[in-house]
Order: C-alpha cells, then structure tokens, then sequence
C-alpha cells in the first residue's frame, strides 16, 4: 500500500494529477478540495494517497488532509457508492459540510451532487451517521499545499472548469450553467470551479 507520495508536481488537470517522485511520474486523481490546496506547477507536493486495485487498472487517489481519504475510504464501503462518486462528494463539499449534512439527514444538500439521487442520499445519512458520529475535522493535518487558491495556467480557465466539473460527473450543459452563474472575471480553473459547486450547495 502507497500511504503518501512526496515529490514535485508536474501537471494539475482537474481531477488528474502528475507527481514525479525520484524520477517516476505518478499518475494520481484527487477531489477539488485538494486541488484548492495545490502548490504551483513545478513545486514540491506531498499528499496521502489510496491505491485501489482493479481487475483491469491500479489507480492513486490523492488526499491533501488525512480527513479527506479517511471519508473517502469511508465513502468507498457504503453500497452504491465507488470511488468516483466518492471523489465527486468530496469535490462538492468539505468533509465537514459532508458530516453535518449527514448527521443532519440534510438529504436535500447530498442530492445536489452529481450521481448522487435520493436512494443514495438516504442510504448515505443511514450508513454513515454512525461513522460520522464524533467526525472532527479541526485537528485534521495537511501535508501539503499553500492554503491559497492557485492562478492556473491555462488561456480559458471557463473552459477548464467546465471540462472539469463534467470529468466530476455533471453534464455539459449543468456543467456550462454552473460556470456562467457566477463572475469569473479574472478568476483562474480552480477558483472558476470552487465557485460553481459552492453554488450548488447554497
């Protein structure tokens, strides 16, 4: 099991990720939350990571807070629920949000995330409640990042946003509406999506 990867970041395009670490290129997909916590193209990273093993491919996920891959691998055991909807929860909301939501049985808040219909939302509030109980996210550790929102470096960052969010799980068109329902002038890719799903969960 890869419990972390400390290296340089080569190439962020939401939601996959390039780190070389000694000369290897890894190949990582990671929620927005951690995308917003990203250093600059060519700076040093550290995230944890989740490796799962298929059949037919081995994929890294990369978590910049211990919490995030801990909802994740809690997300990951609930039935229905695969690691790309897991990235798309995580992507839409904090983990904190997320909690409150289910300990609330705040159904209404999940349905908005893409993939994630009202049989979901209910079997989510039911089978994580429990888990989520004593959630605490203030002492959570963040190995890596600036704390600050990155410029991309991209020429339409609307465009990335929108090719994003679909690669999140939306539709174009949900996808295009999300982005044009907010300013994005002067706003770079990750600033331009963090807005767009915060939107949703008003």
């Amino acid at each position: 099991m890869i419990g972390f990867l400390h290296g340089v970041l080569r190439d962020k395009q939401p939601p996959a990720l390039l780190i070389e670490v000694q000369g290897v290129g890894y190949e990582v997909e990671a929620p927005m939350t951690t995308f917003y916590d990203l250093p600059a193209v060519g700076e040093p990273v550290r995230l944890y990571t989740h490796l799962a093993v298929r059949e037919d491919a081995h994929i890294l996920y990369g978590f910049s807070k211990l919490s995030d891959r801990t909802l994740f691998r809690t997300l990951i055991k609930v039935n229905g629920v695969g690691a790309k909807m897991a990235l798309t929860i995580l992507s839409g909301m904090e983990a904190s949000l997320f909690a409150t939501c289910v300990q609330a049985g705040d159904t209404a808040a999940l349905v908005k995330l893409p993939g994630v219909g009202k049989k979901t939302a209910e079997r989510l509030v039911v089978e994580m409640r429990d888990r989520l109980s004593d959630w605490d996210t203030a002492g959570a550790t963040a190995l890596a990042g600036t704390g600050k929102v990155p410029q991309a470096d991209v020429l339409n960052p609307v465009e990335e946003a929108v090719s994003a969010l679909v690669a999140l799980g939306y539709k174009p068109a949900d996808a295009s509406r999300m982005v044009r329902a907010i300013d994005v002038e002067g706003l770079g890719t990750e600033e331009v999506i963090r807005g767009a799903l915060q939107s949703m969960v008003k």
